[in-house]
């Protein structure tokens, strides 16, 4: 099988756009419909369902994708281990985090690692960071950033790097939101006051779990994908929100908002680097791994 397919494929079919997935590849649109049908050729079925305005993988093309993800790690980690040690690796990895750790955490991963590895090639992805453990665990990234689950899914490897509280904040100086919180904070009415929250996650699951020991129904006035459009709902006095500590301290809207003191508090993040246990054969994953100090 040509790599060079494989990873064409793989391209197009994270993408689902033609356009995209071409100018990634360094390739024309029809070059790489070219591809991609010499690739349906050779396997003898149809791996995407395509129009002018619509790329879809059929059933056949996502089983063919989770291979195409296996045969190129297996041959990374054959290319490496057969290179004499005093060759150094190279290869890619992909790594997801959210916007605020690749900028806090990652930052000091990478600087550390690019100095040692310099010849392995990182493909950064930012998103939700509830995001973040499906992926590592459907074969979508190699490594990413995320807070530990409360149970660690089977056959999923975590080092923690640091922890970051829970925090609940409001706007400054907004009157609708000071309203509520006159009185102080141990008599705010949490029925009334207008919340912010994840709309899953971690995070998610234990303000619910607040609420529910408080005996009280939330009054959720939005959910937002991702922690720092919390902040910047909040900030604007559209409610109060809970984010992890160390979103707020990277913030540029910092200064917009403030903390509230508020019992009992939630438990604290613990943010670390997690991967799929079978991926650490890879030599290139596991000199990113080995660098994380335990």
């Amino acid at each position: 099988m040509d790599l060079r397919l494989l990873r064409q494929f793989l391209t197009l079919a994270e993408t689902l756009h033609f356009a995209k997935a071409s100018h990634l590849c360094h390739l024309s649109p029809s070059a790489l419909s070219r591809s991609i049908k010499q690739l349906e050729e050779t396997l003898g079925v149809q791996l995407f369902i395509r129009d002018n305005r619509h790329v879809e993988l059929t059933a056949e093309g996502r089983v063919f994708q989770d291979y195409a993800r296996d045969a190129l790690s297996q041959w990374d980690s054959l290319r490496n281990t057969l290179l004499s040690e005093a060759q150094e690796l190279q290869g890619e990895i992909s790594v997801y985090c959210s916007v605020t750790a690749s900028y806090s955490f990652l930052y000091d991963l990478l600087r550390q690692f690019r100095g040692q590895h310099p010849r392995i090639e990182i493909k950064l992805h930012t998103g939700d960071p509830a995001a973040a453990v499906s992926r590592v665990l459907k074969g979508e990234e190699d490594l990413a950033i995320a807070a530990r689950p409360e149970q660690l899914p089977a056959g999923l490897a975590f080092r923690s790097i640091g922890l970051s509280p829970l925090v609940f904040i409001a706007p400054v100086g907004d009157p609708a939101i000071s309203a509520y919180l006159e009185e102080g904070v141990e008599a705010i009415d949490w029925s009334r006051i207008p919340m912010i929250l994840s709309e899953r996650g971690l995070a998610r699951d234990r303000i619910d779990r607040w609420f529910r020991q408080k005996a009280v129904q939330p009054n959720i006035y939005a959910q937002v994908s991702g922690n720092e459009a919390i902040v910047s709902m909040v900030s604007l006095g559209l409610g109060v929100g809970v984010v992890p500590q160390i979103v707020l301290d990277n913030s540029p809207l910092a200064d917009r908002v403030r903390l509230l003191d508020v019992t009992p508090r939630l438990a604290a993040y613990d943010v670390g680097v997690c991967v799929l246990e079978r991926k650490l054969r890879s030599p290139l994953i596991q000199a990113f791994w080995s660098q994380i100090q335990v």
